[in-house]
């Protein structure tokens, strides 16, 4: 048996919807066995499959297909991660957790004062 790649990554909850994770086939962001693939592509049992999501990673081995979305713990046996790809996800988790967002003092909209020091700096 096989499915579409897409369909499995759906299933499995990589992605919140089919054209989500059939986009991130297409960009080139999911890799089968190494190799760049296709949405249509098919994908069977022992297939390893090379996933990323903005900026997470995942390295997975299919364990199991199916074409329905079920609750996350019935999505997470259908595959398994290499203790590689957990480490290196913790590890990113953890170096995230001491860099500040830019962003995080800014709130609503600019006022009359910072959009000038913005066109200012715009220049």
């Amino acid at each position: 048996m096989s499915l579409r790649v897409d369909k499995w990554l759906w299933a499995a909850r990589f992605f919140k919807t089919r054209s989500l994770a059939s986009d991130a086939v297409a960009g080139g962001k999911v890799k089968i066995n190494g190799a760049a693939t296709k949405p249509a592509r098919e994908i069977k049992v022992g297939d390893n499959l090379d996933i990323a999501n903005g900026e997470t990673r995942w390295v997975v081995t299919v364990q199991a297909l199916s074409d329905k979305r079920g609750p996350a713990p019935e999505a997470r046996l259908l595959y398994e991660e290499t203790p590689e790809s957990i480490a290196a996800r913790e590890a990113a988790r953890d170096s995230r957790k001491f860099v500040q967002d830019p962003a995080a003092d800014i709130h609503g909209r600019p006022t009359k004062r910072d959009r000038r020091q913005i066109d200012r700096y715009g220049r």
